[in-house]
């Protein structure tokens, strides 16, 4: 048997040896290190923006495709003037009014000499005009709100006076001592007259530029149930409700104020009302969030198909790309959040160059920026009750947010001086009783953009009568 000793010491050589051999076993580093395959570096890429190279299609518009297939019938032509009868002159202005019935020739038509005022019948607050080109009658207030109201004009008007001052509609009924229904009949009719009133003053507005943006809105119908106020302002990418402006900020003027979702479909629609506002071939500067609808929306509206240069002598010719007007400049304001706290600020140019951006806006000395929409915004929480912040006078859908919306735009545009955009008399006038001698002159927005020409009560916009059609057409 071999010993416990020996086998030790067997054990203790063989341990020596590999200590030993390994060493010797492993190889030699070189002393010229082996180099690696060297690699294609990639090429960085440029930090300038490229160029827009164009659409194959042009992006739809579903509104633009409405107006295609459905052209709005042409009014009739101008009917000639009457003459003038050989009596006393008329002592009541009619140039205001026009004949509303249908089967006369002059329905419709201002300043037509036709039209003749009597008296009050049975003494009541409103006159009767007889149109002597068909011998019809009817009453001055007709087409108003105020025709076949027992409720007499200042209590309307101050009704509506205190909702575009932003009262909630129950506390107006309080007030004025009427039912809450009956104040939301009147806002709902003087809604319906106040559109009509927008469309027919706010056409061939010329404008240098003009600011686009969207206000979240919180409606009673999501906050229905146990949705509490945090679940709601989460809610509020999927939220139906966006109140969606564009203005210019040279003249304040509130071109187009609508509600929908924030999706590229309102964008669109946004941006073709806007189309029907400005004159023809007026292509203003437009600047806007980054969000990425507007570029689509934009570019639908004010491009033009171009054929683009051949890159081979031979082959077919290339397919014809959507391009922006060469006139058309669009900036974005791309804001970065975090934890809901504005961190960053970065101007994008889209269309255009930062070069003629920035020479249009040099000549009243601003930057892209986009605060002058946003603090419309700010307006627009102060004076429409349904979109405060923390308020108990939600709206119950979008058709009663919308009316409040169109009675605050022309209350914006037509009824309220602004004092930024007041204008100095040439001639100091003198105020009655013992106030300061008056150096300036009120404006309104629609005044500072040329629409009209004096500051609007809300008792004459009520009051006017607005004509199935333009009165522009001449014979």
């Amino acid at each position: 048997m071999v010993s416990h000793l020996f086998s030790c010491q067997l054990a203790l050589l063989a341990i020596l040896w590999l200590f030993v051999m390994l060493p010797l076993s492993w190889p030699r580093r070189s002393a010229t290190p082996t180099t690696a395959p060297a690699t294609p570096i990639k090429p960085k890429r440029s930090p300038a923006p490229k160029a827009f190279e164009g659409l194959t299609q042009k992006p739809h518009c579903v509104l633009c495709e409405h107006e295609t297939l459905h052209t709005a019938p042409a009014p009739p032509l101008r009917p000639d003037p009457m003459p003038l009868a050989n009596r006393r002159p008329r002592s009541v202005d009619t140039s205001m009014h026009f004949c509303p019935h249908t089967d006369c020739d002059y329905r419709g038509w201002l300043g037509l000499n036709n039209l003749r005022a009597n008296g009050h019948p049975s003494g009541g607050p409103w006159r009767q005009l007889q149109c002597t080109a068909c011998d019809g009658y009817f009453p001055e207030h007709h087409g108003t709100i105020f025709h076949g109201k027992q409720a007499t004009v200042e209590r309307i008007v101050r009704v509506l006076a205190c909702l575009a001052e932003g009262w909630g509609i129950r506390a107006t009924a309080r007030v004025f001592e009427v039912a809450p229904n009956t104040v939301l009949q009147w806002l709902m009719e003087a809604a319906e007259q106040l559109r009509a009133f927008s469309r027919y003053f706010l056409c061939d507005v010329h404008v240098e530029q003009w600011q686009l943006d969207e206000l979240y809105v919180v409606l009673r119908a999501l906050q229905a149930g146990e949705i509490g106020e945090d679940e709601a302002i989460q809610r509020l990418e999927r939220s139906p409700s966006w109140v969606w402006t564009a203005m210019a900020p040279e003249s304040k003027l509130l071109l187009v104020i609508d509600v929908g979702t924030r999706t590229l479909e309102m964008a669109q629609r946004i941006v073709h009302q806007v189309t029907q506002v400005l004159a023809p071939g007026c292509v203003p500067l437009c600047l806007t969030d980054g969000f990425k609808a507007y570029t689509t929306a934009i570019l639908a509206h004010f491009g033009h198909w171009r054929q683009p240069a051949r890159r081979q002598d031979k082959g077919p010719l290339p397919k014809p790309r959507w391009m922006p007007l060469p006139e058309l400049l669009y900036a974005q304001v791309v804001k970065s959040y975090r934890r809901r706290r504005l961190v960053g600020v970065t101007h994008r140019v889209v269309f255009g160059t930062r070069l003629a951006i920035e020479q249009v806006l040099a000549r009243r000395g601003w930057t892209i920026n986009t605060s002058f929409v946003e603090r419309l915004n700010l307006d627009i929480r102060q004076r429409v009750a349904a979109i405060g912040r923390r308020v108990n006078t939600l709206c119950q859908g979008e058709a009663g947010l919308r009316d409040q919306l169109a009675l605050f735009q022309v209350y914006h545009n037509f009824v309220l001086p602004h004092a930024s955009l007041r204008q100095p008399l040439p001639v100091p006038a003198v105020s009655k009783g013992r106030g300061a001698v008056q150096v300036w002159r009120p404006c309104t927005p629609a005044m500072a953009a040329g629409v009209t020409d004096h500051v609007w009560s809300l008792t004459e916009v009520l009051c006017y009568r607005v004509p199935p059609w333009s009165q522009l057409q001449t014979v």
